[in-house]
């Protein structure tokens, strides 16, 4: 996904490096449901190493319980695939890398594993960016790989939504 700034069409990535680097801000990823999609776009920028960090695929609850803190009642009381539980990723991995911004993803993109209450598409998006925490629910339509990408641009456009409102 690309916008139009000024006469230039930018990737989202783009503009999340721009401004992290503008605002000397450091990031770091938790993904799961996106499966690296998110750090591979960051990290195809010349000069990311200036701002990220890290990324943790976590796609096993055992991975968001060890490597990102999730508590196992957080996981059993509201699932792997919740508003609490993307947040924690994102808290998780800001603590992890000691990074200014913590990014997470965490979802569901079929073709199996979908429920009535968590349909196939459903996605959270969670930032912890110090002075603002918060978490959006997606829902997605489209094939395994069109929601990935989707959840990954998604993810990317409410970064820098936040980037460009945070002064």
């Amino acid at each position: 996904m690309s916008y139009n700034i000024g006469m230039k069409r930018k990737k989202l990535e783009y503009l999340v490096g721009e401004a992290l680097t503008r605002k000397c801000l450091t990031l770091a990823i938790a993904e799961s449901v996106t499966g690296g999609l998110i750090s591979d776009k960051i990290t195809n920028l010349s000069g990311s190493s200036r701002f990220f960090l890290m990324s943790v695929i976590a796609y096993s609850n055992d991975a968001k319980k060890k490597l990102l803190g999730v508590p196992q009642k957080t996981l059993a009381r509201y699932g792997a695939v919740s508003k609490e539980t993307a947040l924690l990723m994102a808290t998780g991995v800001k603590k992890c890398a000691r990074s200014d911004i913590g990014l997470s993803v965490t979802g569901i993109a079929g073709p199996t594993g979908g429920t009535r209450k968590k349909p196939i598409g459903l996605v959270y998006v969670g930032i912890d960016a110090g002075w603002i925490k918060l978490v959006k629910m997606l829902t997605l339509k489209g094939k395994r790989l069109a929601i990935k990408e989707k959840a990954s641009c998604a993810a990317l456009n409410l970064l820098a939504s936040l980037l460009e409102t945070e002064n």
